[in-house]
């Protein structure tokens, strides 16, 4: 069957035109190259040979060419297409993939050092014990984990009671449709799923990274982050996500719309006024509900007022002033 076009704009490598940054990396795009930064640092035959502001990343552009051209001729264990630049670093293992490839059916690939990648066979494993009791909850997501340490189940190894899902500690990878082709490559048994499809999309150490990423139970750092890279986690090497400019922009915007049942006023629920009928009122107690004073019924002599959640069952909550 011949080899599907690439699509337009995707990555020289893998040949998707995926560009979310959480698995991908970001997509350079230079001097008529399309590339993941994430397939640039597990390609097998590149090398960072420029300083850091030379090509992408110190990936010089002819060698990226070069390595082009060496993984048009490797085909992947995975989907059985061309284009596989990423080896297993296992001992004598053929196995070449693709790194989304790779990701999707439980291959490992380091974000440390040597940026290592390891099939499902030769993958490291943690060899903690770590019993259970009973059925154990992951602490990020509190949905249950299988029952001992394997690809889609982590566990911290400081205090060995913290259990994670893979997914909620890193983001899972997006399955694409299969297109026709080849049956690809069975998938490991006994991985266990990355996560519930209900858990948040970005995981616990992109959120978190590299200064603040701990076990959430025993707080332990060092032992913690270096298992978790090993182990294939991508800890990126910035403050955290909470710490970014604007994170909190929405906590500190002022509530500014009529919220009761019935809104009287004619110029609508965004309508505020300094004094009168149409003066909004915030709930005294949490901000966040507010009224026109006619429509919640609130005489002109009233100092506070509260919502009816915050007042409890029943009606709202008006404090006179005098």
């Amino acid at each position: 069957m011949k080899r599907q076009a690439a699509q337009e704009g995707a990555c020289g490598l893998c040949q998707r035109a995926d560009c979310d940054p959480e698995v991908f990396g970001q997509m350079c795009r230079r001097d008529g190259l399309c590339i993941h930064e994430n397939c640039l640092y597990h390609a097998s035959g590149l090398s960072q040979r420029g300083a850091d502001g030379e090509g992408f990343y110190g990936f010089l552009f002819p060698d990226i060419r070069r390595e082009l051209r060496r993984a048009a001729r490797k085909t992947c264990c995975i989907c059985r297409r061309r284009g596989a630049s990423v080896a297993c670093r296992g001992r004598r293992c053929p196995r070449n993939f693709h790194f989304p490839c790779g990701g999707e059916r439980g291959c490992v690939s380091q974000f440390f050092g040597e940026f290592k990648s390891f099939c499902w066979q030769h993958r490291p494993v943690q060899r903690a014990q770590a019993p259970q009791r009973g059925q154990t909850p992951c602490l990020i997501c509190q949905e249950a984990v299988a029952g001992r340490p394997r690809f889609g189940t982590l566990v911290c190894p400081a205090c060995r009671s913290a259990w994670f899902h893979r997914g909620c500690i890193q983001v899972r990878a997006p399955r694409r449709p299969r297109s026709p082709g080849p049956s690809p490559a069975p998938s490991p048994a006994g991985d266990g799923g990355s996560r519930p499809a209900a858990s948040l999309r970005q995981g616990q150490a992109l959120r978190s990274a590299l200064h603040h990423f701990r076990c959430p139970l025993c707080q332990d750092v060092e032992t913690f982050q270096a298992e978790m890279f090993r182990l294939g986690i991508k800890i990126p090497d910035r403050d955290a996500a909470w710490e970014e400019e604007g994170a909190f922009d929405d906590h500190y915007r002022r509530h500014s719309s009529c919220d009761a049942s019935r809104c009287l006023c004619p110029a609508g629920r965004q309508q505020a006024q300094e004094e009168g009928p149409w003066r909004l009122l915030l709930c005294d107690s949490c901000g966040s509900r507010g009224t026109h004073r006619r429509c919640g019924s609130v005489p002109e002599a009233a100092g506070t007022w509260e919502c009816g959640d915050c007042a409890g069952p029943g009606s709202a909550k008006i404090v006179s002033l005098s």
